[in-house]
């Protein structure tokens, strides 16, 4: 059971409020007295209720995130750079991974907000953002995160998705390729649809380009290997010559997926691009190309949003990049 103040101080001989004092205002008391109650602490193991304290005080100095998938190395990057820029605040972070699902990020953000934190970075699963207002609204500010804010009511951090789309199709259409296979998860992931729009815009330059829409369950290796699978087993004239993939795990699978059938090759027979150019993009069989989004600084920045707000919501947009690199003849 766990030890109350009210133990501590009549092991040291002292009132509660003594007690309080050495823990929060040690320099108002007697050293004698100091060393008193810190050996009364240390005999009873007292463990100091911060949650209780914050209650009383109406706002921790914790600040939830909540990510898409935590097992993407695009987030964890991402989670690593608001750490990061938490700590400078004197903030500590608490993840949560909704898995893409609407209903675990409403878990999260209903437990984010009984603990009163500071504020919270969500990177959301669907277009309805209401829910996130509403909680901006009752005193938890919000930060959309790897997700631009429609209509400037939250501040947001991001990276240009449907330019990102389109500069990963017009590489693959400048290398001669005329049949372009995107390769997503479920469409109502914002990052999703507005790469398609990108690859859309791309394909429509081109005489005689054309784009095919292949959707899977989610944005993982394994989902991108059954991907894959799917259109290699397909006869020749068929096959795409070229896959966009809405993110690296999804290319990895595919890539996988060439090596495993062995009779199509990338990037003799299919070019391969992916998304977020994560650490597994460059040491792959294949090293593929990739659209590169700078998640730790995208994670900086979110969290420095979260820590010293504007006085109005502001949208911080980010550039990708296309990195060339063998899976499209780099």
């Amino acid at each position: 059971m766990a030890v109350s103040i009210r133990e501590v101080a009549q092991r040291a001989g002292v009132s509660i409020g003594t007690v309080s004092n050495v823990l929060n205002r040690p320099d108002a008391v007697a050293p004698a007295t100091v060393d008193r109650v810190r050996a009364a602490v240390d005999e009873l193991g007292y463990v100091r209720n911060d949650a209780a304290r914050q209650l009383r005080a109406g706002r921790s100095h914790t600040a939830g995130l909540v990510v898409l998938d935590s097992a993407n190395p695009f987030y964890a990057e991402l989670s690593r750079g608001a750490e990061d820029e938490a700590e400078r605040h004197g903030l500590s972070v608490l993840v949560g991974n909704s898995g893409e699902l609407a209903r675990r990020e409403a878990t999260h953000l209903e437990l984010f907000e009984r603990q009163r934190v500071w504020g919270v970075l969500v990177s959301p699963v669907g277009n309805d953002l209401d829910h996130l207002i509403r909680l901006s609204e009752r005193g938890i500010p919000v930060v959309l995160v790897d997700r631009a804010a429609p209509g400037g009511r939250l501040s947001s951090v991001a990276s240009d998705d449907e330019l990102g789309g389109y500069l990963a199709v017009s590489h693959l259409l400048e290398r001669g390729r005329r049949r372009i296979a995107y390769v997503a998860g479920a469409a109502e992931l914002h990052q999703v649809a507005d790469r398609l729009a990108g690859a859309e815009r791309a394909v429509s330059e081109v005489d005689g380009a054309t784009l095919e829409v292949v959707t899977r369950g989610g944005l993982t290796v394994l989902e991108g290997r059954a991907a894959g699978h799917e259109i290699v087993s397909r006869p020749e004239a068929d096959r795409p010559d070229a896959i966009f993939a809405a993110n690296d795990l999804l290319a990895m699978g595919i890539l996988q997926a060439t090596v495993m059938e062995g009779s199509v090759r990338v990037p003799d027979d299919i070019a391969l691009v992916g998304y977020d150019d994560i650490d597994f993009a460059s040491s792959a069989v294949v090293p593929f190309t990739s659209i590169r989004q700078p998640a730790r600084l995208m994670g900086e920045a979110a969290m420095r949003l979260l820590a010293e707000p504007p006085d109005e919501p502001r949208q911080v947009r980010f550039a990708p990049e296309l990195i060339v690199r063998a899976s499209t003849g780099g």
